[in-house]
C-alpha cells in the first residue's frame, strides 16, 4: 500500500470517529447526574462496549491481539483513563473555556512528542493547518474564558498531554490494534469513580441518555480514533478532534438553544473551513497519485 491511500484511510477513520463523538457534549449536558456518577457509568458501560466490539472483531484471537499490544498497550489504556479523568476534573474546577483552550493544544503537543521521542516530522502544510485550527478553536473557547482553580487548569493540561501521548504511543506500533486495550482503561476509570462514591443508581431518563452515549456513540468513536494513528500521525488525529468542538456546539445550539457568541461562530467557521480544505487537498493529491 502506498503512502497516499494510507493517509486517506487514516483521515477517513479519524473523521468517522469525530462524527460518532459529536453527540458527546449534548448528551452530557442533558443528564442531571453528578460528574463522579457520570464518570462511573461512562467507564463501566464503555468497558462492556469495548469488550463486545473487540470480541466481535477478533473472537478467539482477542487474547493474542491484547498480548501483541504489550506494555505500550497498557500505556495507551492508562492514558485513555487519565485523559478522561483530567477532562472531567478540569470541567468541574474551572471555566469550560479554560479547559477547551488547553485541550485545543493537543495537536501541537502530539506533534512535539512525535518529533522529540519518535523523530517523526510533519510537513509544513500540516503545521499550518494545525496552527490555524488551534487558533480557530481558541476563538470558540474565548467566549467562556474565565478565572478558575489552578487544579482545574492543571488537570486540563494533563488531559491534553495524556490524549497526545496515547495517540503517539499507538502510532509507534502500527502493527498492533491498541483499541483492544481501551476496555482496561475504561475499567480503571469506573473503579476510580466508584471509590469516589460514583456507584449510584440512575433515573430512567439519565440512564437512557448515558446508555445511548456509552453503548452506541462513544465506543465507535473511541475505537476509530484509537485506530487512526496506525495510518496517519498522532498530531493529525488530534487535529481532527477539533472538529468535534464545532459540531458538538452546533448540536447543543440546535437542541438546547444555547446560542454561541460571535467569536465562537468565527472560530467554528475557521476550524471547519480549514479542515474541509485540508481534506479536499489530500483527496486531490491521492487522485493525482493514482493517475500517474
Amino acid at each position: 500500500m502506498t503512502v497516499e491511500p494510507t493517509r486517506i484511510k487514516g483521515l477517513t477513520i479519524a473523521a468517522l470517529g469525530v462524527l460518532f463523538i459529536t453527540p458527546d457534549a449534548l448528551l452530557v449536558k442533558i443528564t442531571s447526574v453528578e460528574p463522579v456518577v457520570f464518570l462511573f457509568w461512562r467507564g463501566l458501560l464503555l468497558a462492556f462496549s469495548f469488550f463486545a466490539i473487540s470480541w466481535l472483531r477478533y473472537r478467539s484471537q482477542l487474547v493474542a491481539e491484547i498480548r501483541k499490544c504489550g506494555r505500550k498497550g497498557l500505556f495507551c489504556a492508562s492514558a485513555f483513563a487519565i485523559s478522561t479523568l483530567g477532562f472531567v476534573v478540569g470541567m468541574k474546577n474551572t471555566a469550560a473555556g479554560n479547559v477547551l483552550v488547553i485541550l485545543n493544544t493537543a495537536p501541537v503537543i502530539a506533534a512535539v512528542i512525535a518529533w522529540a521521542v519518535w523523530k517523526e516530522t510533519l510537513p509544513l502544510r500540516t503545521w499550518v493547518v494545525i496552527l490555524v485550527c488551534v487558533a480557530g478553536a481558541t476563538f470558540m473557547a474565548i467566549g467562556e474564558w474565565g478565572k478558575g482553580d489552578p487544579l482545574g487548569l492543571m488537570m486540563a493540561a494533563v488531559a491534553a498531554t495524556a490524549l497526545a501521548s496515547n495517540l503517539n504511543m499507538a502510532r509507534s506500533q502500527p502493527d498492533s490494534d491498541m483499541s483492544v486495550m481501551l476496555m482496561f482503561g475504561a475499567l480503571v476509570l469506573a473503579g476510580v469513580a466508584a471509590l469516589a462514591g460514583g456507584a449510584q443508581m440512575l433515573s430512567l431518563r439519565d440512564g437512557f441518555f448515558i446508555a445511548l452515549l456509552c453503548l452506541v456513540f462513544l465506543p465507535m468513536a473511541c475505537i476509530l480514533i484509537q485506530i487512526g494513528p496506525r495510518y496517519i500521525p498522532a498530531a493529525e488525529v488530534s487535529l481532527m478532534l477539533l472538529l468535534e468542538t464545532v459540531l458538538g456546539s452546533f448540536l447543543v445550539w440546535l437542541f438546547l438553544g444555547e446560542i454561541p457568541p460571535n467569536l465562537s461562530l468565527i472560530g467554528g467557521v475557521i476550524v471547519f473551513s480549514t479542515l474541509a480544505i485540508h481534506g479536499w487537498i489530500e483527496v486531490r493529491r491521492y487522485r493525482r497519485a493514482t493517475r500517474s
